[in-house]
């Protein structure tokens, strides 16, 4: 490992790194060399090898001198005893002096060189930086990341430590530490936090390494009471702060200039795997051993570890022998009865002594006891058992009226006393009040596997109720008190809907801390998957998307959707406004009729029309500007989502893509700016336009318009909305619908083409209370623009034609 080195120390400190270099040169031109040294015998060293220094152990596979080493190719294991100036022997890996090593950590100990960088009152100026950095690319160390830490010395300090090559592939590694005294009074021994010290963990897998100081911070302004900066990266339980450190120098004094640093070792860069292959160069000779992947990944050699149970050293034939763990005084004793001990190959086990009987591993040996002993223990045991079993039965039927008083405090709390008065005064309600029980069996405890939805208002469960129907149980969320206290109140007026596109619900649970509704459970899936197509998986393979739909049922469905928001609306009693109308919300039955599901976000239409709401619930892409503006939801706020669902029927696009630009997010809007500049066509989806003319499908646009009004009172109604979609509906479904609009007005008349003008032309929209209409767009040039032709006819002469 080569030494510290300085970019300006002269031509005396150049000379170790030009000798480094020589030695990493040679090593890097004799691969034949290394080749070699690693197909060798595992040798072992000879006995007159010298095994201490300075009174440093030298256990193998480290050793001083040819033969005395593991051979790996490197200078990993190569040591050598100096006789220094004062006289001492001192080991060093090349020219590094080291502290001691340990086998069965892996670990060596150095001593690391401290940075310093101080005021020249003779210049006054900053001495020169000496940059310091070590590099241990021909040796198999690495410095341990969890035993240093870089650390900074001073009053205004700021220094880097930066990585020279890659840190275990992740690439090039830098980072800094500063030390900042706001006086001096205010350092403390101890204490290296940022005031006059500061300490920062280095990353894992660092072999090589460079340290500086930034410029803009120095000590030229405070050198009359700290002079010097210094940074090092050292053992952090070799170092303890203190404030002298800071005043004087003290720090390099005390210490000679170095600290130490702890680095982690291992054999040559293979695997275990791939060392055993070769028998012959194989490390861990000794019997009961076992090899060790290097913590640093693959690439980074390997360690040799003595089995458990047995101890010394792996690198020696027959190094790792047996421990007496009942006698060797670095392990706790293993017994907790003293002289119950006994030792084996391997292990130990613990036993009572003769004629006394326990656990003498973990708890206590007895004398035998006589037979009266044994029957008064059995009649103690007896009596014990009898007082658990009665306290166990105390406290499962204490248990029991706390779950039954827990519940019936949720059923008063969800309005269930309420509801439970309502069902009693209507004789023949069709709705059922739920046990939790009943609907855990129903769900097999609510198994993740019977989920068949989630939302913003609950989850959904597919379940089976013990008379074998199928039903779709929802866990609610209730996000305010009043909701609570009206729910059950609110499920009976759910209850009482009765029509044939809304989804049944069957009853609920309000004895659970959040209710439960159970509902008919309807098989064909959403009209979101329908439209859009959602590939669902199948063992991991996709699923190719599911086909597209003909615009007459498209239609059909929104007819039939519309019908059910206008019963809401119209004739429920009193009115319920949905409140989170969306495909993903409309369910489809066998026959593909649409049932509108999920009422987590409805309302019973206020009474008082001060009533607000005090959270927007909705769904974004859907939710009415207006209601958003005012928090006032209103029918109104059903008949615009109503009008982005026909969007998504007419365009096949969702309501919200995030991953369009900023007006092509929401599809209201984009359709709106569309239709505005005369390009509807363009938004229309592809197969609705070969399937219908174009004056149906501007019809249909022309009734999403209007739901897409900004203005609530400016929207129709949902019952207005049905009734022009049923129209639709039929003329979709007519043979002459696909024919351009003089072929229609020809059918419609009983005159040909040329007898147009009998029509009345007018720009109103038509009430349906006493006519039916069928709009038509014809691109006629009058007046400079596009002229929009309505055809009304009494309603018995319409009915007559469809």
């Amino acid at each position: 490992m080569p030494p510290n080195c300085t970019a300006e120390r002269g031509r005396d400190s150049a000379k170790p790194m030009m000798l480094a270099l020589i030695i990493a040169l040679v090593f890097s031109a004799r691969p034949a060399v290394v080749e070699a040294a690693a197909a060798a015998t595992a040798m072992q060293p000879s006995a007159t090898c010298q095994r201490r220094c300075g009174g440093i152990d030298i256990p193998y596979p480290f050793g001083i001198g040819p033969g005395c080493h593991l051979e790996t190719g490197d200078w990993t294991f190569m040591l050598s005893c100096n006789r220094t100036a004062d006289g001492r022997d001192r080991l060093y890996n090349y020219q590094i002096e080291v502290l001691d090593m340990s086998v069965r950590h892996g670990q060596l100990r150095i001593y690391n060189s401290i940075n310093p960088w101080c005021y020249n009152s003779t210049t006054r100026a900053m001495n020169d930086q000496s940059n310091w950095w070590y590099n241990m690319d021909i040796t198999n160390y690495r410095i341990n990341d969890a035993a240093n830490r870089f650390t900074v010395i001073g009053c205004n300090s700021l220094a880097y430590i930066q990585s020279v090559n890659d840190t275990r592939n992740d690439g090039r590694y830098m980072t800094g530490c500063m030390a900042m005294c706001p006086g001096v009074d205010r350092l403390a021994n101890g204490s290296c936090a940022g005031v006059g010290c500061c300490q920062t963990a280095i990353p894992s897998g660092l072999n090589a390494y460079n340290v500086s100081f930034e410029e803009k911070f120095n000590t030229t302004a405070i050198e009359n009471y700290s002079p010097c900066s210094y940074a090092v990266l050292v053992e952090a339980a070799a170092f303890d702060f203190r404030t002298t450190y800071v005043t004087s120098d003290e720090f390099m004094v005390a210490n000679d200039g170095q600290v130490p640093l702890v680095l982690d070792w291992a054999i040559e860069n293979k695997t275990c795997e791939e060392a055993k292959r070769n028998a012959s160069a194989y490390a861990c000779v000794s019997g009961n051993s076992e090899c060790v992947d290097s913590k640093y990944g693959r690439g980074s050699g390997y360690l040799c570890n003595c089995s458990a149970g047995y101890d010394g050293n792996p690198y020696l034939l027959d190094g790792c022998h047996d421990i007496n763990e009942c006698e060797d005084k670095r392990f706790k004793y293993p017994c907790s009865v003293p002289g119950t001990c006994t030792n084996t190959v391997g292990g130990f086990y613990c036993s009572c002594p003769h004629k006394t009987t326990g656990n003498a591993y973990n708890g206590t040996c007895e004398k035998d006891k006589s037979q009266t002993g044994w029957q008064i223990a059995i009649g103690v045991s007896s009596g014990f058992v009898v007082l658990i079993v009665t306290a166990s039965c105390l406290y499962m039927i204490h248990a029991k009226r706390r779950m039954a008083k827990i519940k019936r405090e949720y059923f008063k709390q969800h309005g269930g006393l309420i509801l439970f008065e309502e069902m009693k005064s209507r004789q023949g309600l069709s709705f059922t009040l739920f046990t939790e029980e009943e609907l855990e069996a129903a769900t097999n405890r609510f198994d993740e596997r019977n989920v068949i939805g989630k939302g913003a208002n609950g989850t959904v469960y597919r379940g089976t109720t013990k008379d074998g129907e199928t039903v779709a149980i929802k866990k609610c969320r209730l996000s305010n008190e009043r909701q609570k206290k009206e729910f059950g109140k609110e499920m009976l007026i759910l209850s009482q809907i009765n029509h044939r596109n809304v989804v049944k619900l069957y009853g609920c649970c309000l004895e659970v801390e959040v209710p439960m509704l159970v509902y008919k459970y309807i098989p064909n899936g959403t009209l979101y998957r329908l439209i859009h197509g959602v590939p669902r998986s199948r063992g991991g393979d996709s699923v190719a998307p599911a086909p597209r739909v003909p615009f007459s049922l498209r239609l059909r469905i929104a007819h039939q959707t519309a019908e059910a928001l206008a019963y809401l609306h119209s004739w429920a009693s009193p009115p319920i406004i949905h409140g989170d109308v969306k495909t993903s919300n409309i369910l489809l039955d066998e026959d593909y009729t649409a049932m509108v599901s999920d009422f987590g976000a409805s309302t019973v239409a206020p009474t008082d029309q001060a009533q607000l709401v005090t959270l927007v619930q909705g769904t974004c892409g859907y939710l009415d500007p207006e209601y958003m503006r005012t928090c006032k939801l209103t029918d109104k706020s059903d008949v615009y989502s109503f009008g982005v669902v026909l969007l998504e029927l007419l365009t096949c696009r969702k309501a919200l893509n995030l991953e369009e630009l900023e007006e092509e997010k929401y599809l209201s809007s984009q359709f709106l700016l569309m239709l505005g500049e005369g390009r509807l066509q363009e938004i229309l989806d592809e197969q609705v336009k070969a399937e219908q003319s174009i004056e149906l499908l501007e019809e249909v646009a022309d009734i999403a318009k209007r739901c897409l009004e900004m203005a609530g009172d400016r929207r129709p109604t949902m019952r207005q909305v049905a009734e022009e979609l049923q129209q639709l509906s039929r003329v979709s479904q007519h043979p002459w619908a696909g024919q351009d609009s003089e072929e229609i007005l020809a059918l419609l008349s009983g005159a040909s083409p040329s007898t147009a003008s009998e029509v009345e032309l007018t720009t109103r929209n038509p009430s349906f209370t006493d006519t039916a209409y069928i709009g038509i767009r014809s691109p006629r040039i009058m007046s400079g623009g596009l002229v929009r032709i309505t055809i009304i006819f009494r309603r018995h002469e319409v009915s007559s034609i469809l």
